[in-house]
């Protein structure tokens, strides 16, 4: 089998790569991170021909002179200085209809002399703008192979492949001329550099001399290169500016001659049109309010039948098995232990594949940009900025990879505080937690024929995390003393339809993720929380079932009550009623019994462990066959009152609204960080806070 070919997939933000890749490489995507970095890595496989190939795509970029640290990534590995990372060649994306901005890049690249192809996108809105380019002359000028494609609708994309597939037979590219005379603006240092690199293009010689610094260069290589610098005075600034002055000036001609372009105060655009509306003053906060509303009334409303039949299915599941196996400890495991935690994790399947669809659709439409720029202003007053705005939002799916695309936020101070906030915003874990929890106190009627209660107390507890957050962030402000100016730039992307395909790929995808990750968890503990919840010291087991033994043989009539009473209070002496007896006194002021203190000790590996928790416990103590759901709204405590009072349910909620029940993101805290100084004044912060407003919610809702 012949070795992948690497390939590296680059590009300014919003120039349609990640479209790109997605259709070129479909279902076959692997996402990690670049090693030593918490960026995001994603690669897939594609077939070019007979070449196997593996596609790394990198981090958008706007030039050669990165500033972020997911710009020094694609930088690296672009440079060829990334010691895990090596690419054979390089496929860039350029957005057709603002080609000048993008060329800049390009034109870096071809100077780099490594095989390469341009694939322009956003084609058919160039020519909505009524923007023409000669593709042939462009390519002819820029001396690559230039393809014209379309992802959303796979145009384009066998032409592409055919590009590629030409290069790699060839082995080689047909870049051989300079974009600009590199060597020009700075002759001897280069001349010297290339004596210890004469592979090395004059361009590549330059981005050594200007950043050797970063490069894993032995230290004596490093002082020569310093040397060579102060041998020729080197000035980087100088260098930098009149390199991109030149390319401009290239730039221009090349525009002139391929691409027509039509005057731009002829008519105003269809994306300024509509953000005169999106991003009106009051109408605009209207309109945002309006979405997060329909968002959170389809979670319910649209998951609503699925979830019914899912559940139905697991009930009657549970039914035919207790019917068919015998009575065993392994009966009782697979039932109790293994059917009821899968159950507890496809139930909410329906509803993470609807919350992250419609987040997707808002994505792809270009809206979520425009909540950052709505949002900038009201984020400024509380120590953030207009950045923070989308790992903030990220954090609605997971606080880990919402933390990790901090790095974004240049300011270090307002960095720091997006990363301590973050968590508040209910992440998907949260939602079945939520769902259970509403499904037991609200009713699931729908009013005037499109409004759900469930919904609306589904997005006042997803406002109250975002409330929070911005109110931390004020008053955290007031004690991180970093003194660092800030910018807020945000390029808009223009509005378009969304891809549908794209849409249902990314619930597949997370739908999967949620199965897998959080189901692994959730079924190891769901079998360990059997174990502990049907065993416990073994004299005071003897004796308990000694007596109800003899109790039933002496009144067989009362048989049935009395296996229900020994099942409660087995459960109660077991490994698992002893612990949570233990916790009952910390949280009896919450309105918790033991069971949901066991439930909040499990949610620290994953908060939707809660389910998984209360479907092991309450199988174990109740026989019948019954939905998890009913069995907690049957559940009393010992003097006959409801467990799931309303004012517990909403204690509850609450709690797992601003609580800290999350491993992982406490360690990835720590690693953006540096130190455990942040995550654990985050933690003390947000479970302290989470246990008074719960106390004193549930005081005043009692």
């Amino acid at each position: 089998m012949k070795p992948s070919i690497h390939i590296a997939l680059v590009g300014n933000p919003n120039s349609g790569k990640s479209s790109l890749f997605n259709a070129l490489t479909g279902l076959h995507q692997k996402v990690g991170n670049f090693p030593g970095v918490t960026v995001d890595k994603k690669t897939g496989d594609l077939l070019l021909g007979e070449f196997p190939s593996t596609l790394i795509d990198l981090p958008g970029t706007y030039s050669f002179y990165p500033k972020r640290e997911d710009e020094w990534v694609a930088y690296k590995v672009l440079m060829g200085v990334d010691p895990d990372i090596q690419t054979d060649m390089i496929l860039l994306v350029a957005d057709a209809s603002n080609l000048k901005r993008n060329l800049l890049f390009c034109s870096q690249i071809i100077d780099l002399k490594v095989p390469v192809v341009l694939a322009l996108t956003m084609n058919d809105l160039a020519a909505k703008k009524g923007i023409k380019i000669d593709i042939a002359g462009l390519q002819e000028d820029l001396g690559i192979p230039v393809v014209a494609v379309d992802a959303r609708k796979n145009k384009g994309l066998g032409d592409l492949k055919k590009a590629l597939t030409n290069i790699i037979s060839t082995k080689r590219s047909r870049n051989q001329e300079s974009f600009i005379n590199n060597k020009a603006l700075a002759t001897e240092a280069i001349n010297a550099f290339k004596i210890l690199y004469p592979t090395h293009s004059d361009y590549a010689a330059l981005h050594y001399l200007m950043h050797h610094e970063a490069f894993p260069l032995e230290k004596e290589m490093q002082e020569t290169i310093e040397q060579i610098e102060i041998d020729h005075d080197f000035n980087h600034t100088k260098t930098q500016a009149q390199e991109i002055l030149q390319r401009y000036g290239r730039i221009q001609e090349i525009m002139k001659k391929n691409v027509v372009t039509p005057d731009p105060t002829a008519t105003k655009k269809r994306s300024e049109k509509l953000d005169n509306i999106f991003l009106h003053q009051l109408g605009g906060y209207a309109i945002l309010f309006l979405v997060l509303f329909i968002l959170f009334q389809s979670v319910f409303w649209m998951a609503k039948f699925p979830m019914d039949g899912i559940e139905w299915i697991f009930t009657n599941l549970t039914t035919y098995l207790n019917q068919l196996l015998p009575a065993a400890w392994w009966q009782d495991l697979l039932v109790n232990g293994l059917v009821a935690g899968i159950g507890g994790i496809v139930i909410f399947v329906p509803q993470i594949m609807i919350l992250f669809g419609l987040i997707t659709l808002l994505e792809d439409t270009g809206y979520m940009a425009r909540i950052s720029f709505l949002s900038d202003k009201l984020m400024r007053k509380v120590g953030l900025n207009g950045k923070s705005v989308m790992p903030m939002i990220s954090g609605f799916a997971c606080a880990v990879p919402a933390i990790m695309s901090a790095r974004n936020i240049e300011n270090k101070k307002e960095r720091l505080l997006t990363i301590l906030v973050t968590p508040f915003m209910s992440c998907s874990a949260r939602l079945p937690v939520y769902t259970i929890l509403i499904s037991l106190v609200v009713d699931d009627k729908i009013y005037f024929g499109f409004l759900s209660l469930q919904g609306l107390l589904m997005m006042g507890l997803y406002l109250l995390g975002i409330v929070m957050a911005l109110l931390m962030s004020f008053i955290l402000k007031l004690f991180i003393k970093i003194q660092e100016k800030s910018y807020f730039i945000l390029e808009l992307p223009v509005y378009r339809a969304p891809r549908w395909k794209n849409i249902g790929m990314t619930m597949i995808q997370k739908a999967g993720i949620f199965v897998k990750d959080a189901g692994k968890v959730i079924i190891v503990i769901s079998l360990i929380l059997w174990y502990l919840s049907s065993y416990g010291p073994s004299q005071k087991m003897e004796i308990l079932t000694q007596q109800y033994q003899t109790q039933i043989a002496l009144h067989p009539n009362e048989a049935k009550p009395l296996e229900k009473a020994y099942r409660t209070e087995k459960l109660e002496n077991s490994y698992a009623g002893l612990m949570g007896k233990k916790l009952a006194p910390l949280i009896a002021p919450l309105g918790y019994d033991w069971k949901i203190g066991i439930a909040l000790i499990t949610s620290f590996a994953a908060r939707e462990v809660f389910v998984g928790t209360m479907a092991t416990l309450y199988s174990v103590e109740e026989s019948d066959n019954s939905s998890l759901r009913a069995k907690l709204k049957a559940a009393v405590r010992p003097d006959g009152t409801k467990v799931y009072s309303f004012a517990t349910a909403l204690s509850l909620m609450l709690f797992y609204v601003l609580a800290m029940q999350c491993m992982s993101t406490l360690a990835v805290v720590k690693r953006e960080t540096g130190t455990w100084k942040w995550p654990t004044i985050q933690f003390f912060m947000m479970t302290g806070l989470a246990y008074l407003i719960s106390w004193g919610v549930y005081f005043i809702a009692k």
